[in-house]
């Protein structure tokens, strides 16, 4: 097993495990590589310390997904309350934590168009613990207002029992604020400084005084990451498995 220092995805990886502490049932959509392996590792690590079992969902995985229609089931699912924890991304996110999925520029004549929102509202508004994650952290992607609200962060007059919960991306994890409808930044990962973040970010956002460093994964993460969880990872992401590998090596 290596012993090499901690890589810049293996600490996303084991910041999501911290997010998702506590949950019972977590879901990963597809192509979310870095999410299905925090969840596994909360998993792992769980069974480890003799916690609570971890239900994690994969869609797209015949290992870890014990449903049969996809999507259909994930939302039925999500309806019925049984979905603690999800993932979002955006090609945009703002400020507010709205997530845009459809495209850049005044819509419907988007000069940029994306795959679409699919389903993205729905689990916005009604899983409690929504985790917005992008390994991008530009201008380019946390913009002051999205172009288009795939699904908003903050609803007036409706309830919802769902919403988001951190903002985690390659520099820097964000907490967001419900009642002010404002991230704050938690911390900065290895690296990364304040000044880093803040000339990165298009939208404004509070911030500590002194911001810590993301805490790095200990010996026996970073045991469970480097071995059970890149052995499950490869069912349903070789190719990423291998760059984790690599990246260990380099």
């Amino acid at each position: 097993m290596s012993t090499a220092p901690a890589t810049s995805r293996e600490i996303l990886i084991a910041t999501i495990a911290d997010l998702l502490d506590g949950v019972r049932t977590v879901a990963v959509g597809a192509s979310s590589p870095i999410p299905a392996a925090g969840a596994m590792l909360l998993r792992a690590r769980n069974e480890r310390r003799g916690r609570d079992p971890v239900r994690v969902i994969v869609l797209g995985s015949r290992q870890h997904n014990f449903f049969t229609n996809g999507s259909f089931e994930l939302f039925d699912a999500t309806a019925q309350g049984r979905i603690d924890a999800f993932f979002l991304g955006g090609g945009q996110i703002d400020g507010q934590a709205n997530i845009n999925l459809v495209g850049t520029g005044d819509y419907p004549a988007s000069s940029v168009r994306w795959p679409g929102s699919f389903g993205s509202a729905f689990m916005y508004y009604l899983v409690p613990r929504v985790i917005l994650f992008r390994e991008e952290h530009s201008p380019r992607v946390l913009v002051d207002k999205v172009d288009f609200v795939s699904a908003p962060g903050a609803s007036e007059g409706i309830y919802r029992s769902g919403g988001p919960y951190a903002l985690l991306t390659g520099l820097a994890l964000f907490d967001f604020d419900k009642s002010r409808k404002r991230f704050c930044l938690r911390s900065a990962h290895r690296g990364s400084s304040a000044q880093d973040i803040r000339a990165a970010t298009g939208f404004d956002y509070d911030a500590p005084a002194r911001v810590p460093v993301t805490p790095e994964p200990d010996a026996e993460t970073l045991a469970l990451l480097r071995g059970r969880v890149t052995d499950e990872l490869a069912e349903c992401y070789p190719q990423f498995a291998e760059t984790l590998v690599a990246d260990r090596a380099a």
